[in-house]
């Protein structure tokens, strides 16, 4: 079993423990002694729930931080959307097929100014996540988000885009309706976009239904996501040398250095947004009052920057990722 799974149920019992201190220490009948002896041992834990989490934290490998980013209660988009936005007016629908839930797109207000917010959106319980196919977003979402994209162009605001899926989708139904063709028509739109688009990895980044919306003038990546050619079972299943084994996925993670700060290094993301202790969804709030400081800074940044510019200057990230130079 992951060793840090066996961490989180750690930390669970712990805040269990001290929930019920909190409990009888709200309760109007206790003591002032007892009140004293509760808070000592409320001190006590929160110690050792800090220290247990700086111990693991402190030598987590790529399959712990797969699981951190695949975590069941971390923030998905639609949460950093209510935390770090204003007056979001939801848009639905491509004009051609029909609208698909697994990417939500509209338009908000961030801190007094208009913005086009794009992102995909997983669920919470089985009904949820039914609806919004996990998050693997159709050839209908990439459209809907290029049609709010085109919007945000015409009223020259910026967009920004939230990755979080662990693919797109592959079914048949969504192969006869042009998903490969959605995703490029959706790469390229981005990649001539004459405004500033700025993209933040929240969680998974697979394959190409991140960069599906992921193409931007600056790239973010929480600092337990992941950001990735392929999810690392698939990569076991395709390669012989992992015996083309699903449950080598954790030796795949390894191989695909599945960190942040790796793939920072590796120039694929310009920056890293730190996470409270415990990952994003031990402090939901933390987390997104990083985001948002971090999106402000982005935005400031290309604020000012002329058009041609930027879209130049983005044309040349992406021609740079992967070069390698001989010596």
């Amino acid at each position: 079993m992951s060793r840090w799974l066996q961490f989180d149920r750690q930390l669970r019992e712990v805040d269990e423990d001290i929930e019920k201190l909190e409990r009888l220490l709200a309760a109007p009948s206790i003591s002032e002694e007892r009140r004293t002896q509760v808070r000592r041992q409320m001190a006590d834990m929160r110690r050792r729930q800090a220290q247990i989490t700086r111990e693991v934290f402190s030598r987590l490998n790529a399959w712990d931080n797969v699981l951190l980013a695949r975590h069941a209660d971390r923030p998905y988009t639609l949460d950093y959307v209510k935390a770090v936005f204003d007056d979001l007016i939801e848009l639905h629908g491509d004009r051609r097929f029909g609208d698909d839930p697994a990417i939500v797109a509209g338009l908000a207000s961030l801190e007094g100014r208009t913005v086009a917010v794009i992102g995909h959106q997983k669920g919470r319980d089985v009904k949820e996540r039914q609806f919004r196919n996990f998050g693997s977003a159709r050839p209908e979402g990439y459209r809907k988000a290029g049609r709010v994209m085109r919007l945000a162009e015409k009223l020259q605001c910026p967009v920004i885009s939230f990755v979080d899926t662990p693919a797109a989708e592959s079914r048949p139904e969504a192969e006869e309706r042009g998903i490969a063709n959605a995703i490029a028509e959706s790469m390229l739109l981005m990649s001539e976009l004459q405004t500033p688009i700025v993209a933040i990895i929240i969680g998974e980044g697979g394959s190409g239904g991140a960069i599906g919306i992921g193409v931007a003038d600056h790239i973010m990546m929480l600092e337990h996501a992941i950001y990735s050619v392929i999810p690392p079972e698939s990569c076991a299943v395709i390669l012989e040398a992992f015996g083309r084994d699903p449950k080598r996925g954790p030796e795949a993670a390894e191989a695909l250095r599945l960190s942040a700060a790796r793939t920072k290094e590796l120039g694929a993301v310009d920056e890293v947004i730190p996470e409270p202790l415990g990952g994003a969804q031990r402090d939901p709030a933390a987390a997104a009052q990083n985001v948002k400081a971090a999106l402000l800074s982005a935005l400031d940044r290309l604020r000012d920057v002329p058009t041609e510019e930027l879209v130049a200057a983005r044309y040349g990230k992406y021609r740079d990722i992967g070069h390698f130079v001989e010596p």
